[in-house]
């Protein structure tokens, strides 16, 4: 079962534009770097050879993840909750801590913004789903049970 990918829109946008990238541009321009090796000779010892065949691996491995995660993905937007859900923001507190961190809610793929993404599906996120502000709920970590408080929630 696949899992479903909680996207913005800016951020559907953005993937299908780069897979589009990819799948035209970058895919000519990796088969004109192994020519262009190729006529140097000795495939052996080309290591334009090598590393374009490199890059071509890297950039067919990356056209794959972006077809996947749009192919799972589900659209979200930005609506007032007060409950956490894909697409808000959301700052808790670990016992025993004073500070708050601050977590967008969604797909690893909507990383480099303000904050830090956590995936619905991983253990603190599957915790906090559903949950509301002043809700405490615990789960597993590698290092054993932690507990969190939930401070604040925006869209």
């Amino acid at each position: 079962m696949a899992v479903v990918q909680h996207l913005s829109q800016a951020t559907h946008d953005r993937l299908s534009a780069e897979l589009e990238q990819l799948t035209t541009h970058g895919r000519v321009e990796i088969a004109r770097k192994i020519q262009t090796a190729r006529e140097m000779g000795d495939l052996s010892e080309n290591g334009d050879y090598h590393a374009a065949r490199e890059e071509q691996g890297k950039m067919e491995a990356r056209i794959r993840q972006i077809q996947g995660t749009l192919l799972d993905a589900e659209i979200v937007d930005a609506v007032a909750s007060d409950t956490v859900v894909p697409g808000v923001t959301v700052s808790i507190r670990y016992e025993g801590d004073d500070e708050a961190e601050t977590f967008l809610i969604g797909s690893i793929e909507e990383r480099g913004g303000e904050h830090e993404v956590l995936t619905p599906g991983s253990p603190l996120g599957e915790a906090l789903m559903g949950k509301r502000i002043g809700d405490l709920c615990d789960f597993e970590a590698p290092g054993g049970v932690l507990k969190v408080e939930i401070v604040n929630i925006e869209s």
